[in-house]
């Protein structure tokens, strides 16, 4: 079993910045990508931003120039810097762990106002 936490959610104004941290437990033998993904109310679960073991990075294009997603392999740990914040980030953010099936953590509430 995988246990994924996501932490550092808040509230903010419009453009603070959080740092979101996704901690994993539990066997681990090798993540294939680690990624942030974030579900507002009334719509569907999108990508905010993964990180695949080479390094590569994908973003969402809402978020480009402004978020970075960054990942320790040693620790099998993700970040998740987002600066210039703006009212329609506002959402819950999960983590998500590709091993041999996906895990996702409860998600931590992410406020901006404006």
């Amino acid at each position: 079993q995988v246990q994924v936490t996501e932490s550092g959610g808040g509230s903010v104004q419009a453009g603070g910045s959080l740092m979101l941290s996704c901690t994993t437990a539990g066997s681990i033998f090798r993540i294939s990508s680690m990624g942030w993904y974030r579900q507002a109310p009334g719509k569907q679960r999108e990508l905010v931003a993964r990180v695949i073991q080479d390094g590569i990075t994908i973003y969402a294009d809402s978020v480009k120039g402004r978020f970075t997603i960054s990942r320790d392999n040693a620790k099998n740990t993700a970040f998740l810097q987002m600066n210039s914040l703006k009212p329609e980030d506002t959402a819950v953010y999960y983590c998500n762990v590709v091993l041999n099936r996906n895990y996702w953590g409860q998600g931590t509430q992410v406020t901006v106002s404006s």
